[in-house]
């Protein structure tokens, strides 16, 4: 048994799966793990992660399986599991053994690993939906729209090009506090990722106006609500408690 260890990172677990390939390793006896848990009898791999070998492992996966079940298997990546890695690397072999045709990567769900690969992905994705709808801009002082999340699963990066698409003209970060990460838009401009260490500590004091606009937002939200016909079961499942520690108007 041959284990990969790796960082939690796409670059790190498609490094790993380069070096299965490359080391012609069986992959009945190979695991990628994201933990440092040791098992018995097994050849530990440290993995650093090298940008030349996950572009060839992305040129692959796009090449063979199309963007579609590319996008997937990064969702699926994104999602906060243990056994993702290992997941993905056993889904991604049997799609390459048993040549898969472009966009079907992911069909055959009576296999354990596509299935799981198949959950993370749609799991990710539904975040995603929801925290297009459910994020709330806030304009500071300085005129920087902020907006702070805190996702189960790690959206980022999927979440900017959404909003930069949509907010093209505007100076924008958003602050996933679970990670301590900031995605970076300035105004007609292209967005990055910085670590919380890279960024500092950004100033929060609102501007006057967004202040008044809350308090006229929030007010809109209580008035509008007929109170007799109030669900609070319906509302949970609509819009969970997970997401409302970061929305204004709660």
């Amino acid at each position: 048994m041959t284990v990969y260890r790796c960082e939690d990172s796409l670059e790190s677990i498609f490094t790993a799966i380069y070096l299965s390939y490359e080391e012609n390793r069986n992959a009945e006896d190979t695991y990628i793990a994201l933990d440092e848990e040791p098992l018995l009898f097994a050849e530990d791999v440290k993995v650093r992660a090298d940008v030349a070998k996950t572009r060839k492992v992305m040129q692959t996966l796009l090449r063979r399986f199309g963007e579609e079940n590319y996008l997937a298997v990064c969702m699926a990546l994104a999602a906060e599991d243990g056994q993702k890695a290992q997941a993905v690397f056993r889904t991604v072999v049997k799609g390459l053994d048993e040549r898969y045709e472009k966009g079907h990567l992911l069909d055959n769900l009576a296999d354990d690993h596509v299935m799981r690969t198949f959950s993370l992905a749609r799991g990710t994705q539904r975040e995603i939906d929801h925290m297009k709808g459910f994020l709330r801009f806030q304009e500071l002082q300085n005129g920087i729209l902020y907006a702070k999340i805190g996702p189960k699963n790690n959206i980022l990066t999927f979440l900017m090009p959404h909003f930069a698409d949509r907010l093209p003209v505007e100076n924008f970060v958003i602050y996933d506090d679970k990670r301590n990460f900031f995605g970076v838009h300035p105004q007609r401009g292209q967005w990055y990722l910085l670590s919380g260490d890279e960024m500092g500590e950004p100033p929060l004091t609102l501007s006057e106006k967004e202040m008044q606009y809350q308090e006229l937002f929030r007010h809109f939200c209580r008035t509008i609500a007929i109170r007799e016909r109030q669900n609070l079961d319906l509302q949970m499942n609509m819009l969970p408690l997970r997401f409302r520690e970061y929305m204004i108007e709660f």
